[in-house]
């Protein structure tokens, strides 16, 4: 394993993804971090795409400043897991096409009822947040 996956495994892994998880993947485009996401379903045991129609575990969200109202796409994201889920919302970093304001996020998150864990680097182009849902009554399964 190249250093540049393992450190990719040992992040995807500290951003809270755990083996056989359920993660749905909404945003994926050709700009995505290929080696993080490849990682990530490794890890993950394959991820699931916008389709799934079951609650996941956790969301892998790419997000660009211009794929719309990111308070209202982080909305949609907590109907599709459990409380106390994960939701890791990647963004291009600083300077990049599609870069989202880290005030942005964190208005949008709290207008989403989220709460910032963390946040990390990820490959050359992308910054990871790490949003958690409050843990709260249990949703029903769809």
């Amino acid at each position: 394993m190249s250093a540049t996956a393992d450190h990719a495994e040992n992040l995807a892994a500290r951003l809270g993804f755990q083996s056989e998880q359920v993660v749905q993947e909404i945003g994926y485009d050709d700009d995505v971090d290929q080696d993080f996401r490849d990682v990530v379903d490794e890890l993950v045991g394959d991820l699931v795409d916008e389709d799934y129609d079951d609650v996941a575990d956790a969301v892998l969200l790419w997000f660009r400043e211009d794929d719309g109202d990111l308070a209202d796409t982080l909305v949609d994201a907590t109907e599709l897991i459990e409380d106390g889920a994960l939701i890791l919302l990647l963004t291009p970093k600083t300077g990049r096409p599609g870069y989202v304001e880290a005030s942005d996020i964190k208005e949008a998150a709290e207008t989403a009822g989220l709460s910032l864990a963390k946040g990390a680097p990820v490959g050359k182009e992308w910054a990871a947040t790490k949003l958690v849902t409050p843990k709260t009554a249990v949703k029903p399964k769809r």
